[in-house]
C-alpha cells in the first residue's frame, strides 16, 4: 500500500496562492497518475487535476489557467499550485496515486479561501 501525505492548505485571502504538496511512499516513476480531487459538504469529491508518469496533465476547467500541477521525482512529491484562489476553492483537498492500477488516497487538507 502507498503512503500518501498531504501538506500545505491553510486560509488565504480571495486572489491569493496556496501551494498544495503530496509525498508519495514510492518512487514518482513508478507511479501511474498523481492528482488531487476536493470536496465540499455540498458536493461529492470532485476531479481538480492529474499528472501521469509521462508528464501529460489535465485541469478541471474551473481551475484551468489558475492551478498548476507539477512533480519533483527527486523528493517522491506532487505539487498543486493554486493562484487567483476564488471562495469557490474552499474545499478539502485530496491526493491520490494510482499505483499498479490501485488507487491509494490522503488524508486531506483544508484550503479555505476568504472574501
Amino acid at each position: 500500500q502507498v503512503q500518501v501525505v498531504e501538506s500545505g492548505g491553510g486560509l488565504v485571502q480571495a486572489g491569493g496562492s496556496l501551494r498544495l504538496s503530496c509525498a508519495a511512499s514510492v518512487p514518482i516513476a513508478s507511479i501511474d497518475i498523481m492528482g488531487w480531487h476536493r470536496q465540499t459538504p455540498e458536493i461529492q469529491r470532485d476531479f481538480v487535476a492529474h499528472i501521469m508518469s509521462n508528464g501529460e496533465t489535465d485541469y478541471a476547467d474551473s481551475v484551468k489557467g489558475r492551478f498548476t500541477i507539477s512533480m519533483d521525482s527527486t523528493k517522491n512529491t506532487m505539487y498543486l499550485q493554486m493562484n487567483s484562489l476564488q471562495l469557490e476553492d474552499t474545499a478539502v483537498y485530496y491526493c491520490f496515486i494510482v499505483f499498479r492500477g490501485n488507487f491509494n488516497w490522503g488524508q486531506g487538507t483544508q484550503v479555505t479561501v476568504s472574501s
